[in-house]
Parts: structure tokens; sequence; C-alpha cells
């Protein structure tokens, strides 16, 4: 083959408890990229389609060393040292500075698409690889916790990054999450650059016992351990106000039978766990209106199974 389209879906990233650590991809939306072997020893950006309404003419760097999308091809090529460049096109169905991971999804479907090409594939784990090399050019850091579940799906914890661990969370039967983005951004760079260094060593111990309780609530199919553990006292309250009626829309989620709700990400998307389908679209239009009532802000939405599958070639 000398072309190939990969989807990677959106994640959300900390889910409340676990900052940095814990993801999860959803479904329906995401983004896809086209990448086609070109004789030109080179990495290129050959188009890019806003499927979100929001891009603005900056937000898409053309020059490849910039690119999300394109970043780990151009380390991908000088380590394979290929013979023949990459030539990409960019479906962006992840509004930029939403939350839902979009520089992990971009990367990570350039990559899935462009090792699809390859006589001879790489492992997922080294995909992963290339794609922190994408989330450190885009927002400085290069955290785990939306690449990882884009890649390889599921409801994941990174255990450790060096070396590299992750463990496949299970589910509590049921659980359905709601997705809503208002209209609106949230820089990550910026977002992560407001965090305190130090937290009272009170709410760390508080933090942990939330995070273990939530795992455990996991394992054990205990949703009512999962619905006391659902809180996040170290990072939420620090960016609750980069989000307009946060607290409205937490609460908006939590009377319509919400297991909890937090911040996707960054934000300033927010989510919410449910426990069938039917809560589901009762939090999701109670979660849209209460952007639209007590933020003045029109919000899209989703919902989708918790620990959907990752990135896929699709054509």
């Amino acid at each position: 083959m000398r072309r190939a389209t990969a989807f990677a879906p959106a994640t959300v990233s900390n889910v409340a408890v676990g900052f940095d650590i814990l993801g999860f991809p959803v479904e329906s939306v995401g983004d896809f990229v086209t990448v086609s072997i070109i004789e030109e020893p080179e990495v290129r950006v050959a188009e890019v389609v806003d499927l979100t309404g929001t891009l603005e003419e900056s937000d898409i760097p053309a020059d490849p060393a910039r690119n999300t999308a394109t970043v780990g091809l151009l380390k991908l090529r000088e380590d394979l040292r290929l013979g023949y460049g990459f030539e990409v096109g960019l479906r962006k169905g992840i509004a930029v500075g939403s939350g839902m991971g979009g520089s992990a999804a971009s990367a990570v479907a350039a990559l899935t698409a462009a090792n699809a090409l390859l006589e001879r594939p790489l492992t997922k784990e080294t995909l992963f690889e290339y794609a922190l090399l994408c989330e450190q050019a885009s927002s400085g850091t290069a955290h785990p916790d939306n690449a990882a579940p884009c890649i390889f799906g599921g409801f994941t914890l990174i255990a450790s990054m060096k070396p590299f661990r992750r463990v496949r969370l299970p589910v509590p039967e049921g659980v359905v999450v709601v997705l809503v983005r208002p209209r609106c951004r949230v820089e990550t760079r910026r977002a992560r650059g407001m965090l305190k260094a130090e937290v009272p060593l009170a709410s760390h111990v508080r933090q942990s016992a939330l995070l273990a309780g939530f795992v455990a609530g996991c394992y054990t199919n205990d949703l009512e351990l999962v619905r006391q553990s659902f809180r996040d006292v170290l990072i939420e309250p620090q960016r609750a106000p980069l989000i307009p009626a946060f607290t409205e829309v937490r609460a908006a989620a939590l009377e319509e039978g919400a297991i909890g709700a937090s911040i996707s990400g960054s934000g300033p998307a927010v989510f919410a766990w449910t426990t069938s389908n039917e809560t589901a679209e009762r939090v999701r239009a109670a979660m849209v209106s209460a952007f639209d009532e007590h933020g003045r802000v029109q919000a899209d939405s989703w919902v989708s199974p918790v620990g959907a599958e990752g990135a896929k070639v699709v054509e």
C-alpha cells in the first residue's frame, strides 16, 4: 500500500482522581489522518480539514516540526532511515483546546496510518513512544494519559513510565460516559502552568484515598464506592474557574443521576459517568442546558461506552 487512513478517538484523561495517570477513549468523535508515501525524503502537511467548525488559521501549523500529526513521523523516518517520505492529510474532528486529547489523536492517527504502510510495522508500544514526542511538542509535557488509551484502547492506568507499564482497568457493569464540550477553549499549557507545584500533605492523602477507592470500586464492581471516590480535591478546584458554569454543570449531572462528573483533561470539556443509556441521555441534556443557561455558551455532546476501542486503520 502507498496510502492509508486511520481514525484515533478523543480521550478523557485524569478521570477526576487520576491526574496524568488515568484515561479512556470515547466513541464517535476523533481525528482522521491520511498518510501517503511520496518519493521526496520529507514529511509534509498537504491538507487540513476542519470537521468541528471551530479552527482558526493559526491553530494547525503547516510546519511539520510543529504539527502534532507530523512530529512523530519526522522522528520515525529518521530512526528507520526510510528512503521515502510521507504526505499527511488531517481531518480534525476534535476541537483545539477542548480537553479531549486532540493533539494525541492527531499524532496517533498519523502514526497508525504510516505504520500500516511500513514493510515491517512497529508495535503499538513503539508507536506510543513517538506519540509522546508529539505531546511534548504540543503542551511542553509528555503526559501519557491521552496517548496511551488512544493507541491501546480501554480504561487505562499508567503504572509507570520508566519502564513504561500500563494496566487496563475493568469498568463497572453498565457504566456509560457523557462528554460535553462547551464552545470555548482552554489551552493545555496555560491549564498546566497554573497548577501549584506543591500540595498540602492532607490533600495528598485524601486524593490518594480517593484514587485507591475508585480503582478498587472498578475491580469489585462496587458502584457506590466508585461514587464516593469520584472527587478531585487537587486539580479540579484550581482549573474550575477556567470553565464557564462548571459548578452548575457538575451539579446538573449529579442531580440527574450521574455517578460523578469532572473536568476532561485540561477542560473545558466536562464528563460524567452514568449507570445506563437512559440516564446518560438525561445527564447529557442537563449538562448542555446548564452550559447554556448559566455559562451562556453552546455545547456539543456525546454518549459512549467507557474504555472504547483505540486507534485503527479505516481505509
